[in-house]
């Protein structure tokens, strides 16, 4: 049996779920509260209010849509190298949106030439970068951000990058009074602010959650799903996945309580208790995003943390296996210079014809649907410190559902125009001063949830029992 009809529609998804058997991580992060008297992007004029850096690529076209819509009563402009090209964009995009696109600004910003950057920067009070990998140009993007005091919200789902600015940047944020917020995509804004969404609606304390991921495509399957700059991001984040337990290590000194009882890690391959679907383990940066986000609350509100786990459901057995199958060669090649350079440069072959550097058509992304599946256990009662321990077993259950459509390219740019959008409008619902922080962190008590239930995205209760 063929793999393509198989992986294709969860490449759609994300693919890093070539990548399903991978050990738990244990997470947590560091932040403290620090006033900030300098002024901030909030309160600085800028020409513009939203540049979408990167907007000619695959990702910054799809973000560009989005914007007409959801920055309608903003000033908003796009940057890149090329100005034919982004001349073309507009054309493209206005078009497809049946908009006049003509008067929308023009920024030339390459990263490679860091004063462009700055100037970008200066340009406006918040940049939504979809140039990526944020590995290789995401850096140099947030560094003039912090020079001209700049929010900045990006898609990146690649741990060392989030971890590492973390490490370098957050302090810095905070002194400059900026948000820095990446993950703002189906990494991981589903699952963070889907934990986010369950606690709210638990009314009492949340001891663990478990996430699944169910994908599917209707329609006509069709080869280049995936676009290739999302492929080469896979590349790199998996290939120097090493350096993140060292950027751990200083990232994540404060010990965090010792919250029971234990979420235990379930088989690497079992069957799901929501749909009784064959599942694995997802290595994206769901898990490590909600953990930051805990360590946050606890360190900022003296909340308790709560434990999570994230998994992929699949449609049978065979297809757990092929995709592992699948993920495993790719593990494999990643680990060496030479098979690294295979997969970039051969990106069809070894993807089965997945990857294409023109992408998914508009038809098979609109075909592809998601839902991530949340059962969150605790307890009806609350104690006094997040140090207490609880002496019985966890008394409430409840289970939730977020959902959404084209979740790798459609889903990801609504939901990162409406992260920097709400950065904009309702900073003073966020927390502190600014830094570098999740968007569980960032936008828990603003109306993002609502903003994206009314674009596409539906979070539900689906029910609630006591045990």
């Amino acid at each position: 049996m063929t793999l393509l009809p198989i992986v294709i529609p969860l490449l759609a998804v994300q693919p890093l779920l070539l990548f399903p058997l991978v050990l738990p991580l244990r997470m947590s992060a560091a932040w403290t509260k620090k006033a900030c008297t300098k002024p901030t992007a909030m309160n600085m004029e800028r020409r513009l209010d939203v540049i979408i850096f990167g907007a000619s690529g695959f990702t910054g076209k799809y973000a560009v849509l989005e914007s007409v819509k959801l920055l309608a009563n903003m000033k908003w402009g796009i940057a890149g190298r090329s100005q034919n090209k982004l001349q073309d964009t507009l054309k493209e995009i206005g078009e497809k949106a049946k908009t006049d696109l003509s008067h929308v600004p023009i920024v030339l910003a390459d990263v490679n030439n860091q004063d462009s950057l700055i100037n970008m920067a200066r340009d406006c009070r918040v940049i939504v970068n979809c140039c990526g990998p944020y590995r290789l140009y995401g850096e140099p993007v947030l560094k003039a951000c912090l020079a001209e005091r700049t929010h900045h919200v990006d898609v990146s789902g690649e741990p060392q990058f989030l971890e590492g600015m973390q490490l370098k940047y957050h302090e810095a944020a905070k002194e400059k009074g900026i948000y820095l917020i990446s993950a703002c995509g189906f990494d991981s804004i589903p699952a963070d602010m889907g934990t986010v969404f369950l606690e709210q609606q638990f009314d009492g304390v949340v001891n663990s959650v478990e996430s699944y991921i169910v994908s599917k495509q209707t329609g006509r399957r069709e080869l280049g799903a995936i676009h290739y700059g999302t492929w080469a991001s896979a590349v790199h984040a998996i290939a120097n996945m090493n350096e993140v337990g060292e950027i751990r290590r200083k990232l994540f000194a404060k010990k965090m309580p010792d919250v029971k009882p234990k979420l235990p890690e379930r088989p690497t391959l079992h069957r799901s208790e929501q749909g009784n679907k064959w599942s694995l383990p997802f290595q994206g940066a769901d898990r490590s995003c909600v953990a930051r986000t805990q360590r946050f609350f606890y360190e900022t509100e003296n909340k308790r943390p709560l434990q999570m786990r994230a998994y992929i459901s699949f449609g049978g057995l065979a297809e757990a296996l092929a995709v592992s199958f699948v993920g495993a060669i790719f593990w494999m090649m990643v680990k060496t210079n030479f098979g690294r350079q295979m997969l970039l440069n051969h990106p069809k072959l070894f993807s089965f014809g997945m990857v294409s550097h023109e992408g998914p058509s508009d038809e098979a992304m609109n075909n592809t649907h998601f839902a991530l599946y949340f059962e969150g256990k605790g307890w009806e009662e609350k104690l006094a410190s997040p140090e207490d321990k609880y002496t019985t077993p966890p008394n409430k259950v409840i289970r939730t559902k977020v959902a959404g459509t084209n979740p790798g390219y459609g889903a990801t740019c609504v939901a990162l125009v409406l992260c920097g959008r709400t950065i904009l409008e309702e900073s003073d619902k966020m927390p502190g001063s600014g830094g570098f922080l999740t968007p569980g962190a960032a936008f828990a008590k603003t109306n993002l949830i609502n903003e994206l239930c009314k674009n596409g995205f539906t979070f539900e209760v689906l029910s609630t029992a006591k045990l």
